[in-house]
């Protein structure tokens, strides 16, 4: 089987909800000038889409491979067509959280397609997880998009203008074009079938609590969770941090926003090449250290430059100041992390298993990030941008400790794949 097209349309699908997932740092900041409403009131907007998401990835994962994985996307697509071009007549803070749950709906659809598919495309464990990692290093790109996108619409002489809703009709016809390439595509799931006879769906969803139960699925869905906990803390609310603490105009907060997502592609495709050179372990660690060393030396460097700008508020690029470059940077070290624990967990699982397995990825992931923003959210509001931003400390020390135990265990799962395969219920 030619897995080019299939493999192009695996991208285009990640690309396109790349955009509309991470908006939500961009539309956090507009919706509490356009709609007027709280850092508090607008954290739930990472709730919406990651609940969204969770919930059908619970009720979805069990029987995914029944309903297969090219139509669960063509499905997620059309869908998501049609609530983009209806999105540009809404105008309240309800469309936009219905938005976004809709979003997070089709995205559960989308990833748990998208990953037990390359289970099909792949070869082997090195080839599963570069391959991993590009695709989410071009997740990676639609972010940076993103946030060069939506500045576009936005009315800079009215901070209350609604203009930017009009985006939606361009990624509308974006995501049109995505579901006409996978129309066109073939993908060959017969690997991704059970040869065991069709089950209930009460049997369907005590196989995947029987692989929830396993050790190394239960220490990796720490890692998952504490890691999108980390990542979104940081990138649902870093748009909002440059406006508030930098003083940058909102156009700019967005685009230097951008810095982050662009810092997570390119760190993203170096470590496709990288990991299959170096030990996975031994790269995610050192990335971690040097994470947490980037915000305690940042943290500090924008405490000073405030305590020295006397202005009242950045509208040019000449007048960024440069820790405002750096500290977005932090997605170089971060970007390896999550694309690699994902691929060990599923090299490690029969291909029957992926589509479970990624529904479970999906859930904690999406727990992590709602998480992780309401926390921030408030932290924000009670305590200001630079404590929230210290709080990302606190998930990168759980996840060293974490990363440690996950590699002991797989370690001994790869050595004891008859008693792995046994406690998942294989």
């Amino acid at each position: 089987m030619s897995t080019l097209r299939i493999k192009l349309s695996i991208f285009l699908n990640y690309f396109v909800f790349a955009i509309l997932l991470n908006s939500v740092g961009t539309v956090i900041l507009l919706v509490q000038t356009s709609f007027n409403v709280s850092k508090s009131q607008v954290a739930v907007l990472e709730p919406f889409k990651d609940m969204s998401i969770a919930i059908v990835s619970f009720l979805v994962t069990s029987f995914i491979t029944r309903i297969g994985y090219k139509k669960a996307m063509l499905i997620a697509l059309g869908f998501i067509t049609i609530v983009c071009f209806a999105m540009p007549f809404s105008g309240s803070l309800l469309m936009v959280e219905l938005l976004f749950a809709s979003i997070g709906s089709s995205f559960a659809l989308i990833k748990m397609s998208v990953y037990g598919s390359i289970g099909l495309i792949t070869n082997n464990e090195k080839d599963h997880i570069s391959f991993m990692n590009f695709v989410e290093s071009f997740f990676g790109v639609g972010i940076v998009v993103s946030y060069f996108i939506f500045p576009l619409f936005i009315d800079k002489n009215d901070a209350a203008s609604t203009s930017w809703l009009r985006v939606y009709f361009l990624l509308g016809g974006i995501s049109l074009l995505a579901f006409i390439l996978l129309f066109i595509s073939p993908l060959d799931e017969s690997a991704s079938k059970s040869n065991q006879p069709a089950e209930n769906l009460l049997n369907d969803f005590g196989k995947m609590f029987r692989l929830f139960i396993s050790p190394l699925v239960l220490i990796f869905i720490f890692c998952a969770f504490f890691y999108v906990l980390l990542e979104q803390s940081i990138m649902s609310w870093l748009p909002t941090f440059n406006n508030d603490v930098l003083k940058l105009n909102q156009v700019l907060s967005i685009q230097m926003a951008s810095i982050l997502a662009g810092s997570i592609a390119v760190g993203r495709f170096v470590a496709g090449i990288l990991l299959k050179k170096f030990n996975w372990l031994a790269v995610l660690i050192v990335c971690l250290l040097c994470a947490g060393s980037l915000v305690i030396f940042a943290m500090p460097a924008i405490k000073e430059f405030l305590s020295n700008y006397k202005g009242s508020g950045i509208t040019r690029l000449a007048d960024v100041p440069l820790i405002a470059y750096i500290f977005p940077l932090i997605g170089l070290v971060l970007a390896p992390i999550y694309p690699a624990i994902n691929s060990v967990i599923l090299s490690s699982l029969p291909k029957p298993k992926h589509g479970l397995m990624a529904g479970l990825i999906i859930v904690f992931s999406a727990l992590g990030g709602s998480t992780g923003s309401l926390i921030t959210g408030n932290i924000f509001q009670a305590y200001g941008g630079q404590t929230a931003m210290y709080f990302s400390l606190i998930p990168i020390g759980i996840l060293i400790i974490c990363l440690f135990i996950f590699s002991r265990i797989q370690k001994k799962s790869t050595a004891a794949p008859v008693t792995f395969s046994s406690a998942a219920g294989h």
